[in-house]
């Protein structure tokens, strides 16, 4: 089978198993399995495609008409201009989760040697694109799941973030129940779905830990958590992740302790983050 033929037998197989984005699909899983660029199927597609690559190429192709999420098939996947490596018992990074290392990038632009927090840290994205970023900051990445602590030991080392810290430990603990200087600024992508959707949800984000998704029975649990246990000790802002039609709840949480609260919405118009403030901005 030729290079070309086996990248569109591949796109076939996952179209006809309902996978929407088939095409590029197959070109991420190829350019994965051989270790090329977009452009080598262009410039070989008349050769034969080399037997060791091919079968690992069909392979993750089964996993993926399987209900296998792609990020978890190639093992890696890119965030904020990094490549982080996840695996079953990781949450995949996302696009609109971007928007925290944005505010958190802005909001420490004028201060220096900041310390940052990353509550539920999961892969790491968040806490190490920030230290990548400000490389002055000192964050500490808090992660209590066994299995997502190896990948975020993993990113760390990818990264070279010398200035984050890893912490195994859990959220619930609060903050008085670790040795750590204030933060500046805490940031959490928390799990916030109701427990009663897990079972509903899509069959490849079920395949995510529901360690990482489940928000107790109303959603809100890590936030009450947050909101309590460790923003009366932050300096500075705290900025989260929360699901649709959650900033409300959330913001009003926050509002017992931070003097200005705002949400923001993610490229789909869904209310997405929420921003708290210690002090009013002027």
């Amino acid at each position: 089978m030729t290079v070309k033929e086996l990248l569109e037998y591949g796109a076939r197989i996952l179209g006809e198993n309902g996978i929407d984005n088939a095409k590029n699909e197959a070109r991420w899983m190829f350019e994965a399995a051989f270790g090329c660029g977009r452009d080598y199927p262009v410039l070989h597609g008349s050769e034969d495609a080399e037997s060791k690559n091919a079968d690992r190429f069909l392979k993750m192709i089964d996993e993926r008409k399987d209900g296998m999420p792609v990020q978890y098939v190639i093992g890696e996947w890119d965030f904020y201009g990094e490549i982080f490596k996840v695996g079953e018992g990781v949450l995949i990074p996302r696009p609109e989760t971007e928007m925290l290392v944005d505010f958190a990038l802005e909001f420490l632009r004028d201060k220096k040697s900041p310390v940052v927090f990353d509550l539920c840290a999961g892969s790491g994205c968040i806490g190490l694109s920030v230290a990548k970023n400000r490389p002055d900051s000192k964050v500490f990445l808090l992660e209590k799941s066994d299995k997502a602590f190896a990948y975020l030991k993993a990113n760390k080392e990818l990264l070279a973030c010398d200035n984050a810290e890893l912490i195994s430990g859990d959220l619930f603990s609060g903050f008085e129940g670790f040795d750590l200087p204030k933060p500046d600024l805490i940031l959490s992508n928390p799990p916030y779905i109701e427990s009663a959707e897990i079972p509903l949800l899509q069959q490849e984000v079920q395949k995510e830990p529901s360690m990482a998704l489940d928000g107790g029975e109303d959603g809100y649990d890590f936030y009450r958590a947050l909101a309590s246990l460790w923003l009366p000790y932050c300096n500075g802002a705290i900025a989260i992740e929360c699901g649709e039609n959650q900033t409300k709840t959330i913001e009003d949480l926050f509002s017992k302790i931070c003097a200005e609260v705002r949400s923001e919405n993610d490229f789909n118009g869904v209310g997405r983050t929420v921003y708290g403030f210690i002090q009013r901005r002027n």
